[in-house]
């Protein structure tokens, strides 16, 4: 693999056919990561793309970098072996609904709370598209499916609040759909030093058709989400009238000079939430964007560095004296 940082997006699209159903909203996403990966002066042989199981984790063979298709919901662990084991590759999880958050959960929240420096696409479409047409934990309450043929009665975990209450230190949410937002969220996770988390609403055209149009329609989506921009006025509407402003725990809605100033980088989870918990389709607009941002120490360097002061104290050590010491006895 050749060393360039002069990279093009058809640089990163490797010989594999791409391979989803069409329209899918997949096929939008990978562009827009190839397009954003090529501009960040990353040479291909330091990024790794690590998935799991399910239509989203199809994604590291159509990368022209190194990747692991790994196993269901274990993404995470893998992704935490890779960047533990080399630093200085940039590793991006890829993920769904269903395997982050099923089988996966107990991986991702400790992956967030650890955060390792590792940027977690999770494609959002509500549905286990792979196996055919399933409720997944996203799935909202009367969704009728081959397993719920009488309605879901399961309460959907809410992606963004599980995120931000395992403590992950970047928090976003884009659409397949809206190229230029996402490309903008990709290039700031990019950026951040530690474990990115970005849920994008992603539209499955077979089992879960336009679950996300009654925001994510361009018809309307000016006018049903809003755009957390750090250091920017709550703002939306297609001519930019409305606004936000934050009472304490509360959102009024506003004229636009009136709102308030959306900060992500505060210590406290609390105004994220707050923008997290906003219903879907509800009276006020549903919140994209950047939900928090801040700087906590990546768990790779608090390894690294423990192993280097463990070994400026007791020497290197040797597999064998690690096997026999503590409790050993002989079998007899």
């Amino acid at each position: 693999m050749a060393t360039t940082t002069n990279l093009k997006k058809s640089d990163l699209k490797s010989d594999q056919e791409v391979r989803w159903c069409p329209g899918c909203g997949d096929y939008a996403i990978l562009g827009c990561v190839q397009g954003v990966l090529a501009g960040l002066g990353i040479p291909r042989e330091k990024l790794c793309m690590v998935s799991g199981i399910g239509c989203s984790s199809r994604f590291p063979y159509y990368m022209n970098t190194y990747g692991f298709h790994s196993i269901h919901g274990r993404a995470p662990a893998i992704a935490t072996g890779v960047k533990l084991a080399n630093p200085d590759l940039s590793v991006w999880l890829v993920t769904g609904d269903g395997d982050a958050l099923s089988i996966g959960g107990n991986h991702i929240i400790h992956m967030l709370r650890r955060n390792v420096d590792v940027k977690i696409l999770l494609f959002n479409n509500e549905i286990y598209g792979l196996t055919k047409g399933q409720y997944s934990p996203t799935s909202r309450v009367g969704l009728r499916t081959k397993a719920s043929p009488y309605g879901s009665i399961d309460q959907p975990f809410d992606p963004i609040g599980l995120a931000l209450g395992a403590g992950a230190t970047f928090v976003a949410r884009t659409i397949d759909t809206h190229m230029k937002h996402m490309a903008g969220v990709l290039e700031a996770a990019a950026k951040h030093k530690g474990t990115a988390f970005i849920e994008i609403f992603q539209n499955c055209v077979i089992f879960n058709d336009k679950v996300f149009d009654e925001v994510a329609d361009k018809k309307v989506r000016d006018d049903r989400t809003i755009d957390l921009q750090p250091g920017e006025p709550l703002v939306y509407g297609v001519n930019g009238d409305k606004g936000l402003r934050m009472d304490g725990f509360g959102l009024t809605s506003v004229a636009a000079a009136d709102a308030s100033v959306w900060n992500s980088t505060t210590p406290s989870k609390a105004p994220a939430t707050v923008m997290a918990e906003i219903p879907r389709g509800g009276d006020l607009p549903t919140p994209i964007g950047i939900f928090r941002q801040v700087d906590v120490p990546l768990f790779e360097e608090g390894v690294h560095n423990q192993i280097r002061q463990v070994t400026e104290q007791k020497g290197k050590g040797s597999l064998k004296d690690l096997v026999y010491a503590g409790d050993m006895w002989d079998v007899k």
